[in-house]
């Protein structure tokens, strides 16, 4: 996305045309990053070539995991709604991992009867009913366990999974416990360790750390893995001049890692991959103005966009038609909802706007429309894919009539 004779183009699409023709609020992705990112992914881990499973999650657009899985790439599912969705995407089964907490006994046969690659188990109680299931289908299903390796991934608190007062994973007595239990199981095989410490992470050191508490539980456990899932959780640049995470420091530790041991990597990214091909087009509806602020009420709310509501994220908002009238005054963007927490972020020495100016809000591709909501009875954003000059409706903008 840049500037060209002062009017922002995502590829070669002037923002201008794309509101005027599809209406605001709108969600656009650009194929051209998604192709890059994956690329750049895929050549950072070169060496030990991982199966790279993009956490659905992330991002639930049909069509856009279409086109991830054309470059390559299999899923990480939480819930049978994204396995089914992965499945319509015409993932191969045995490129998917079914992860999350609580699968119940139907996500379970479900996962099981669509003989994916592995069912990250998360509990004993899992386990049993994985079994249960097997031996009733009188079948051979691979899991895998999660771990929780009490290492702190130095993120937001809402999105660390991976410290002990987190639900996710087992701690180090019951997974041994765990591969005990399976090694003696006729309807069970333990193809894989699985981790995942959080979201969001621009350093690589918490990386290193889990790697070696991986390491101690393999030599411990005595247990041959066939796969060990590494999980996802890295980030990106959310502002200007942010910290990048060094993904060449943590392949050298995966390396490290690896060494003597046969085993395949997974990866489960979501936000680096999809996180920066997105933006969301808003239109401003009125400008109230305040003693110390004006409030920018745009018609872009936070059941499009939840993450600064959610987490206190901040995206960077910028203006599609650049000017140099820079306003004395700080601007605080808000969408109409009735909710305190519905605003995106407050910005000084902002371009001066008025009222039906489009500005668009940066870096939405994770997150953005897969936690959206009708709250308010708002109808859902249409979303778009732009290729070069060509524009892609992915899915349409919901109606009134259809929710009502």
């Amino acid at each position: 996305m840049k500037y060209i004779d002062k009017n922002l183009t995502i590829e070669k699409v002037k923002i201008q045309k794309i509101a005027k023709k599809f209406g605001t609020p709108t969600y656009c992705y650009s194929h051209k990053q998604l192709t890059e990112n994956i690329k750049n992914f895929k050549e950072n881990f070169s060496s030990f070539s991982p199966l790279i499973c993009f956490a659905v999650k992330s991002n639930t657009n049909v069509s856009l995991i279409r086109q991830i899985r054309k470059l390559g790439l299999g899923a990480d599912v939480v819930s049978m709604g994204e396995l089914m969705m992965a499945l319509k995407a015409g993932m191969d089964p045995k490129k998917i991992v079914f992860s999350g907490v609580g699968k119940t006994s139907t996500e379970i046969s479900y996962a099981i009867d669509k003989k994916i690659l592995l069912i990250n188990a998360e509990s004993k109680s899992e386990i049993i009913e994985i079994e249960k299931t097997a031996r009733l289908k009188k079948k051979i299903v691979n899991i895998g366990i999660r771990l929780n390796p009490n290492t702190d991934a130095k993120t937001l608190k809402q999105i660390s999974t991976g410290k002990k007062e987190n639900k996710f994973g087992v701690d180090e007595k019951t997974f041994f416990e765990l591969v005990n239990f399976i090694n003696h199981s006729k309807n069970i095989n333990l193809k894989c360790l699985s981790v995942h410490i959080g979201s969001q992470i621009l350093d690589h050191k918490p990386y290193e750390k889990m790697l070696n508490v991986v390491n101690k539980i393999i030599k411990k456990s005595g247990h041959t893995f066939e796969f060990i899932d590494l999980g996802g959780g890295m980030g990106i640049s959310y502002e200007k001049n942010s910290k990048k995470l060094n993904y060449q420091r943590y392949n050298i530790a995966i390396q490290k890692f690896l060494k003597g041991k046969k085993v395949k990597i997974i990866f489960e990214p979501g936000r680096s991959i999809v996180g920066n091909i997105g933006f969301l087009i808003s239109q401003v509806i009125y400008i109230k103005e305040n003693i110390k602020k004006d409030f920018i009420i745009l018609d872009a709310a936070m059941n499009d966009l939840m993450r600064p509501a959610l987490y206190g994220a901040n995206h960077q908002t910028i203006p599609v038609v650049k000017s140099n009238n820079i306003s004395k005054k700080t601007y605080e963007f808000v969408g109409p909802i009735c909710e305190s927490t519905d605003k995106f972020t407050t910005i000084k020495g902002f371009q001066k706007l008025k009222e039906k100016d489009l500005v668009v809000m940066c870096d939405v591709g994770a997150y953005g429309m897969s936690l959206s909501s009708n709250y308010n009875v708002r109808p859902k954003p249409a979303e778009l894919i732009i290729k070069g000059s060509k524009i892609n409706i992915i899915k349409k903008r919901q109606k009134l009539k259809d929710l009502i």
